[in-house]
């Protein structure tokens, strides 16, 4: 459903279509078209389809939004269609040396010691400084794998601070991030970082639970000479129990609430309710009403009739 804007900064939703978006996911949706509307960005649609797709889910996914109220300026973009890009990058980064290969497993990677203050599960350094022969037998192991490596930036710092509207400066630790998996799948952290500058996008509205991923993705993009864009987490989703909202929590979706009798109107007011809002039936509403300086710090508990 596409719109017309004129101003030349972005925000942008990007879901994987990988089934039905739940409540949470449709609560982030609303929120970062009303961000980009309200600040006259252009608002972009970008499907994350280079993992796991489920067939029609990108089609619901886009019905869903638009039946809320959500619109966007131009073109869906797919990343399945954007692996040039992403191999341009690589090779931009190859030829200033800063990216090396990886023979590591991710079990390996998880039961290495990690680096001083850097959380668990964070790449060691393992084949960063490996010599020829070295590097030699990571790729025979591959081979014996019948897996090519995967390749990992060669990250310049350890940390990197990053500007979120409500988390305020964010500082994280910074590793030598995949690239390039080793399926030859061009890796979520880089694929995200060259599409946001590719589309313009200097405003990222996203889940919370990706906080932590920023400065690594923006220390990426100052690599690569783009802009660092800035940053707007929300409080994801959750059920009764704390547990990040998931399709096993019952008729968490859009049309699950529809089949229950409910209507998209009722939907949207619950979504509104979660931000302090009352009869909110559309995403304009809450265009016109909600004030980001009113967002809940705590997640939002779902809880839902059977």
């Amino acid at each position: 459903m596409p719109a017309s804007s004129p101003a030349s900064g972005a925000g942008r939703y990007a879901p994987s279509p990988s089934g039905d978006l739940h409540l949470g996911n449709l609560r982030t949706a609303i929120l970062a078209w009303v961000l980009a509307r309200r600040s006259d960005r252009r608002f972009l649609m970008r499907v994350e389809d280079l993992d796991r797709v489920r067939e029609g889910a990108e089609q619901r996914q886009l019905e869903d939004l638009a039946a809320l109220g959500i619109d966007w300026d131009g073109e869906v973009i797919r990343q399945s269609e954007r692996t040039a890009a992403y191999t341009a990058a690589i090779d931009q980064l190859q030829e200033r040396g800063m990216v090396f290969e990886c023979y590591c497993t991710r079990r390996e990677i998880l039961e290495a010691p990690s680096a001083p203050h850097a959380p668990p599960g964070s790449y060691p350094g393992t084949c960063r400084d490996l010599t020829p022969a070295q590097r030699e037998q990571g790729r025979a192991r591959m081979r014996e794998l019948r897996r090519e490596p995967a390749v990992r930036l060669r990250a310049e710092v350890t940390e990197w601070t990053v500007q979120d509207l409500w988390a305020g400066e964010v500082t994280a630790a910074v590793d030598d991030l995949v690239l390039r998996r080793g399926d030859g799948v061009p890796a979520y952290n880089l694929a995200v970082v060259v599409d946001d500058a590719a589309s313009g996008v200097d405003q990222v509205t996203r889940a919370d639970d990706l906080l932590s991923s920023a400065p690594r993705q923006a220390h990426l993009a100052h690599l690569l000479g783009q802009e660092q864009p800035t940053y707007a987490h929300v409080p994801l989703a959750v059920n009764g129990d704390g547990a990040r909202l998931a399709k096993r929590d019952g008729a968490v979706t859009l049309r699950d609430r529809l089949e229950r009798g409910e209507t998209v109107a009722e939907v949207v007011e619950r979504i509104g309710a979660s931000l302090g809002l009352t009869g909110c039936c559309s995403a304009a509403d809450v265009l016109e009403r909600w004030d980001p300086a009113t967002l809940p710090d705590q997640p939002w508990v779902v809880q839902l009739p059977r």
